[in-house]
């Protein structure tokens, strides 16, 4: 009878441990149920002190705070973007990023061929955007109304530059933006305009600016990845001031360095993981980000160089944005029409 006792008791135990072993993940069970993100860079490069850095800088948080797993493909040329697509599929990941718009036309026909898979992309949006594909696209046009305003008001020679990447619809917005800002805050102010048809040629960048300074212009504002590394560069060795673009590019030049035209990448990539994880994916749509949504802004340091008076008149040009009272101009159209 102890026996029999002895033995049931051993039973209930062993089946208890079961159970409460089935309740238990180890470690590697726990990792794979990770909610898996990766993004395939531009040809900017995943260190290029602009968006694929900013992307990352999100992703990296979203791994911190949220506990997913996250990693990126780097892309040298852009013949490397479907490569890189191709892997992060096959790792199986539960979201995609593509940062660029040069990744437009890619991803969407990823996105049809793989209906399970999801897909986002930054600085495009789509007529029809399929239901496992979300577009992010920002209002950069309104960073650089602020960052040209400053421009205009502090230039001393009355000439300032816009460096462009490669002409098209994302960069239309910082130049004209750019340019509208300048009009408003001096209507005589002369505003250099020249690309460079590239995002990585740090020293063609370099080149142009050291002759927009020599033709009198002693602030130039870079909307062009990599190439602005350059401008930068320039600016420090000529002592004049340039404007940094996506982040607060300060640190690449302090002194040198007026303020930057940024765009929150990171908090976009932030905000779509963390409605991924909440299963509020939003495929299907295109999510705008601008002065109001807080994904567009001028740098935090800007008050190290611009006075205090222009920073304040730029919070109420910030609001009169918000507010609808200023439509900033975001191309060669809207940009003749402003007033």
């Amino acid at each position: 009878m102890f026996k029999k006792g002895l033995a049931i008791l051993l039973t209930v135990i062993l089946v208890a441990g079961l159970l409460a072993g089935c309740g238990q993940k180890t470690p590697e069970q726990a990792e794979k149920t990770k909610l898996k993100i990766a993004m395939v860079t531009d040809v900017g490069g995943v260190n290029d002190q602009s968006f694929n850095q900013s992307a990352w800088e999100g992703l990296k948080r979203a791994e911190d705070e949220l506990g997913i797993k996250v990693s990126y493909k780097e892309s040298r040329q852009d013949a490397d973007y479907g490569p890189n697509m191709e892997s992060l599929l096959d790792e199986e990941n539960d979201l995609i990023w593509g940062i660029g718009y040069k990744m437009g036309n890619l991803v969407k026909e990823e996105a049809e061929k793989n209906p399970e898979q999801k897909y986002a992309i930054v600085d495009y949006a789509y007529e029809k955007t399929p239901e496992n594909l979300v577009g992010v696209v920002f209002k950069a046009e309104q960073s650089s109304f602020l960052v040209g305003y400053i421009a205009g008001k502090m230039t001393k020679t009355g000439k300032v530059g816009f460096v462009g990447g490669v002409k098209g619809n994302v960069i239309d917005g910082f130049e004209y933006g750019y340019r509208a800002g300048v009009k408003k805050a001096n209507k005589d102010v002369k505003v250099l305009v020249q690309y460079a048809d590239s995002f990585t040629d740090a020293a063609k960048g370099k080149a142009i600016a050291n002759q927009m300074y020599k033709d009198g212009a002693d602030i130039v504002f870079h909307a062009a990845g990599g190439v602005g590394d350059g401008i930068i560069e320039a600016a420090k060795e000529q002592n004049k001031f340039a404007i940094g673009v996506d982040r607060d590019q300060s640190n690449l030049a302090p002194e040198n360095v007026l303020t930057s035209a940024m765009k929150h990448v990171d908090t976009a990539v932030f905000d779509i993981a963390k409605s991924l994880k909440e299963g509020k994916f939003p495929g299907g749509t295109t999510v705008v980000y601008g002065l109001k949504e807080g994904g567009v802004d001028i740098a935090p340091t800007s008050n190290k160089h611009v006075p205090a008076d222009i920073l304040k008149e730029v919070e109420d040009l910030k609001q009169q944005i918000i507010d609808g009272k200023i439509v900033v101009p975001y191309n060669e159209k809207t940009f003749s029409e402003f007033k």
